[in-house]
């Protein structure tokens, strides 16, 4: 998962997806061998020579300065997340071998911060590690699993292995595919910043190897960063809820997220939640770990 071969190929996936009408090209009728833009009118798009434009996209350049960034996200109409993914793997890198990086841990602030939320809230690394999570928020996105869990490195469950391969978490969401896309296009940005981190590299093998649909929406290589979305819920507990899934970096460590369930004032999913967190006070752990 190198720098340059995800700029490489996260060049090609722009270029696909975009048809000449799209950025004011006329093709005049005649047959195109390739689905999107051809690499000549990409360069002439974005103001560079042909043979530049196709080093890059085969990987032969090292890098690309911040103008000619500017100028491809213009010809590829990028949103701000698509720039700054661009921008990422466009730096210039070091080929070195990587060491081992240490396991993430939980400033004491933070881990109080979780525990004082009244609404589920769960704590995230950067490879999708649950770093922590509140009694609620344990209970909201996997009250089938060993609380304590987050607690030993070694038996963190990962979030994106959640959604992918554990049958609660997707029936948690209703419209799976959504959560699913917008949980790939974070690690993409995450494999961005991070191209030397080999247990992200490991996690993403894994995914693609045993889920064919991670590994049809990782190939398509768009990214997105996670920030606030609504979601339909389908809860053992809580039952037919819509929420709001809010998530925050926090300040000391930007590698965190720590993502925060709500639900609109006067709502049924507000009550629901209420009712969800008298389970858990009572705790009822046979209730919580009922099939969806």
């Amino acid at each position: 998962m190198s720098g340059q071969g995800q700029l490489a190929e996260y060049l090609q996936a722009c270029r696909a997806r975009l048809r000449p009408d799209q950025v004011g090209l006329s093709t005049y009728g005649e047959r195109r061998r390739v689905p999107g833009l051809r690499r000549e009118e990409v360069a002439g798009l974005a103001g560079v020579s042909a043979s530049y434009y196709v080093r890059l996209e085969q990987g032969q350049a090292l890098h690309a300065s911040q103008e000619v960034v500017a100028a491809l996200a213009r010809a590829f109409q990028l949103n701000p997340d698509e720039h700054a993914h661009l921008r990422e793997l466009a730096q210039p890198r070091r080929h070195r071998t990587a060491p081992k990086p240490p396991p993430e841990r939980v400033s004491p602030d933070t881990a109080e911060l979780v525990a004082t939320l009244a609404q589920p809230a769960i704590l995230l690394g950067r490879r999708g590690d649950v770093l922590a999570w509140n009694p609620l928020g344990h209970a909201f996105f996997a009250g089938h699993l060993d609380r304590s869990s987050p607690q030993r490195p070694a038996d963190r469950p990962n979030m994106t292995k959640l959604v992918f391969l554990d049958a609660h978490t997707r029936a948690l969401y209703q419209n799976w595919a959504v959560k699913a896309r917008a949980v790939v296009g974070n690690l993409r940005l995450t494999a961005g910043k991070y191209p030397e981190d080999r247990e992200l590299s490991a996690l993403v093998g894994e995914l693609a190897t045993r889920s064919p649909e991670f590994a049809t929406m990782w190939a398509d290589h768009r990214v997105r960063a996670c920030d606030s979305t609504a979601h339909q819920m389908h809860h053992p507990v809580a039952g037919e809820i819509v929420v709001k899934q809010q998530t925050l970096r926090i300040p000391h460590a930007p590698d965190q997220t720590l993502t925060v369930v709500t639900a609109q004032p006067g709502s049924a999913a507000e009550a629901a939640l209420t009712l969800l967190g008298q389970a858990v006070a009572m705790g009822r752990p046979e209730v919580l770990a009922e099939p969806c």
